[in-house]
Order: C-alpha cells, then structure tokens, then sequence
C-alpha cells in the first residue's frame, strides 16, 4: 500500500453506516429503518448527530438501504438543525464495504465513521491525538470486553481482529467511532462487495490499525433488551459529580485528614447552593480521594460514619446524595480510581446511567479539572483563579470562583 500524508487537523466530516435491516430489532424494524428507533420520543440517530455536532462536526454522509427514504425525510438536507447531510441510498443487500464505495467521492479525505447502533461518550481530540501520535491510516475506538474480536499491544496497535469472536486473547471490541484516512484505506477494497469489517481485518493483518481505549461503558440498540438499556442512559438527568473535602467542607491541614465526624465542618455556601439545586430536581454524587486510609490516618468505620452523617444531614434539606465514591489508595499505588484519573466517574457512569458528558464535575484542586477531563465531562472550580495558570488550555473548567454561588447561575444555564 502506499504511503499517505497524515492530515494534521480534526476531521470535520462523519459518515455513518445506516444501511442494515436491524433483523435482531424485529417487529420493531418491520416499518422503520433502525437508526430511526425511539429513544425517550427521538430517533436513535438524533442523538449521534448531535453528540458529534457537539465535537465540531456539522458534515454528514449518512449512507442508507433499508427504508432509508425515512432517514431522509426526517432529517432533509440538515438545515434545520445547521448540519449538511449527504445521502448515498444504495440497495438492502449491499454491504458495508460496497456502501463506502459507492459513497467515495462525497468522502473526504480525513473522516470518522460509525455504526449507527452504538454510542459512546468520546472525545474527538484524544480519539485524533491517538490517530495523529501512531501515524497509522485508521484508528479504532474500542472498549474492553470478553470475548472481543481485536487484541493489542502495549503500544496501542492492533494485532489480530476477529469478527467471531473465536479466538481467547482478542478481550477488546470495537465500537465504531474510527478515525480513517481515505486514500490509503480504499486501496485496501480489492473487492468492493465485502464487508468493512473484513478492510479492518486485512489492515489489522498489514499492522495499520492503532486503537484508542475508550474507558467508560457505550450503548447500543441491536436488540430490545440493549435498546431500553440505551434509552435510560440517553435520558437527560440532573445529576451533578462533587468532590468533597475543600468543596462541600473545610480541608484538613495540609497532611491531615479528616477523621471523625465531630472534625466535619460543612461549607454553608457550597451547601445552600446544593439546597437551591436540589429544590430544582439535582442530585449528587460525592467523588473524593481518601488516601488517609493507606495511610492508617482514617478508620475505615469512622469514614462509614462521617458519610452516613452526611447523607442524613443532606437529606433532612433534601439533597439527595445517590452515592459516595471513595479512593483509598495511597498516591503510589497506581491505582485506576484515584484522582486525576477517572475510574471513579466511570463507576459513577456504569451505576446511575450517567452521561460523563452531559454533566459537570465540582472540584477545588486542578486534579479534579484533570480528572473530569480524563473522564469526559466539565468541570466547575471552587478557588483562585491564579491556582489554573499553569492549567494547560485542555483542562481548563468551564466556571470558576472562590464561591459556588457565584457560579449557581451558570450551572443552571449548563443544564439547560
């Protein structure tokens, strides 16, 4: 295969497979095509193209087949909602592969595609900062699961893809949402009645895949049990991630921890604009490190009891606290949970169906900007400004000040 000059910038154009019969949706796709199925009274692909208008793309390919004149008739030209949107209607037995064939001069030469029965909380700037890093045609979203059908290597490339999913050490899948360099990819269709899957696999073989782990959990709408799973998770919710010691009470001393509820002083700003928020319909998930605990600085049932404390004290005002997740590991241990990383907001995601990015993270330390962007979500912070200057831009939060009140409007105006 020849060589390729990788594109510098982030694509600015999706194309997404919406061809398929959707035979595991029967009867539900006996009438309509399934990107169009409902979720909470909007069609599924609605809230793909507005997830990827949110990452700058307002260009769209969508290539169609089955009852896809509906596609089209919802969606139109996409002036409505200020996209542009291409359609390339081909016959229901085509496959993927022939699909993006045919569809190749509305292509360009730097583009993502997807399936349009998946979705995942991603961001396009790390999806193409792995892309631009391993210089490799395509790159793959994929997220962890046995059995898989793709393996890979301590360096993030791709050794073996197997769409059976036969083969013991391939514990990765891949979710759509692939960055794809155009010309060197096409040369790749020696056939073009084929699937893309099987592209994939002879570039898998030819080592031109790179991957990027996307962490959190991703939905899908390929049967109805997945689909309803997928609906409660795109519902809108008003639920806020808080970080606790600094934000909702006073910081130790610095070494210090607290350890007993009698030590807990509550910050009455922060707690009547939590009032004020839940008399709204919010609700809260406390997100803390506690490396006190490594350390035998906090008694395991004395941090029970200051949180038990806390919920009530919260819910004699009715703020609802959902959960409390805590870090217990020492700043060494390498831990996958502990702030700035995102393990915690992944859990967080997993139990209450929470959109990492539709919410906003309450932090006072620049870890918690770090960690809310590692998670895929924004982030408010409770502090000076001058404390962010050496901030790099990527993780700059949305809102910040000394109060949360201050920023009370704003988070309102977020949700909304």
């Amino acid at each position: 295969m020849g060589e390729f000059e990788l594109m510098i910038g982030l694509p600015r154009q999706a194309v997404i497979l919406c061809g398929g019969l959707g035979t595991r949706l029967r009867p539900f796709t006996n009438e309509i095509p399934k990107p169009m199925v409902l979720c909470n009274g909007e069609p599924f692909l609605l809230y793909l193209l507005q997830q990827l208008h949110e990452q700058g793309i307002k260009n769209f390919v969508l290539l169609t087949g089955y009852l896809g004149e509906q596609i089209e008739d919802y969606f139109g030209d996409g002036s409505r909602f200020g996209w542009d949107i291409i359609y390339s209607l081909g016959p229901v037995e085509w496959n993927t592969g022939r699909r993006l064939w045919e569809a190749k001069s509305y292509i360009e030469d730097h583009f993502i595609l997807l399936y349009s029965d998946n979705f995942a909380s991603f961001s396009l700037d790390k999806l193409h900062e792995t892309h631009f890093k391993n210089k490799l045609p395509l790159t793959l979203m994929v997220s962890e699961k046995t059995p898989g059908n793709i393996s890979i290597n301590d360096h993030g490339i791709a050794q073996k893809y197997n769409n059976d999913r036969s083969d013991t050490d391939t514990n990765y899948v891949e979710i759509g949402y692939m960055v794809i360099e155009k010309d060197i990819t096409f040369e790749y269709f020696e056939d073009p009645d084929c699937s893309f899957s099987s592209i994939i696999n002879l570039m898998v073989s030819n080592k031109q895949v790179g991957v990027w782990i996307q962490k959190d959990s991703y939905q899908s709408i390929s049967d109805p049990s997945r689909w309803k799973k997928a609906e409660k998770y795109l519902l809108e919710k008003k639920i806020i991630l808080i970080d606790r010691d600094g934000v909702i009470n006073q910081k130790a001393p610095k070494g210090k921890y607290i350890s007993k509820w009698e030590d807990f002083k509550i910050i009455i700003d922060t707690f009547d604009v939590m009032k004020a928020l839940a008399k709204k319909g919010f609700k809260f998930i406390i997100i803390t490190n506690q490396a006190g605990l490594s350390r035998n600085m906090i008694e395991p049932n004395e941090l029970s009891r200051i949180h038990s404390n806390l919920i009530n004290e919260c819910q004699k005002y009715g703020i609802e606290i959902l959960k409390i997740y805590i870090c217990p590991h020492h700043w060494d241990h390498k831990c996958d949970c502990r702030k700035p990383k995102a393990g915690m907001f992944y859990a967080a995601s997993k139990d209450f169906n929470v959109r990492l990015d539709k919410t906003l993270f309450i932090g006072d330390d620049i870890r918690d900007c770090k960690a809310a962007y590692n998670a895929g979500s924004k982030s408010v912070f409770i502090g000076d400004d001058s404390e962010l200057l050496s901030l790099p831009e990527k993780y700059k939060p949305i809102y910040s000040s000394n109060k949360l009140s201050n920023i009370f409007p704003h988070i309102l105006e977020y949700f909304n």
